[in-house]
């Protein structure tokens, strides 16, 4: 079955990096668009990115353009996002998605804190 299980999270500083990974089985991944989404304290499931079957950048969410990377390898069936300048708002549960299916991984937690 499609699995989606997401790393990478932790306790950052603001100002620092943190790259998150999307590891996906059970379909073939080359073959979907995904996504990337947030959940903040307080704040319904937010979008973050989105990308090509082929590995071109769709959109960013308004809050996070020019800081986050979204990117992929199909050959290791891996979704990533490179989170650079972190601010304690990006604190929250980030999740990856594959949107035809709607299918979510479980998240993995992002705190920006000094």
């Amino acid at each position: 079955q499609v699995q989606l299980v997401e790393s990478g999270g932790g306790l950052v500083q603001p100002g620092g990096s943190l790259r998150l990974a999307c590891a996906a089985s059970g379909f073939n991944f080359t073959n979907y668009y995904m996504h990337w989404y947030r959940q903040t304290a307080g704040r319904e499931r937010e979008f973050v990115a989105a990308i090509t079957s082929e590995g071109v950048v769709i959109q960013y969410g308004d809050s996070v353009k020019g800081r986050f990377t979204i990117s992929r390898d199909n050959a290791k069936s891996t979704l990533y996002l490179q989170m650079n300048n972190l601010k304690p708002e990006d604190t929250g549960v980030y999740y990856c998605n594959r949107p035809l299916g709607s299918y979510w991984g479980k998240g993995t937690l992002v705190s920006v804190s000094p």
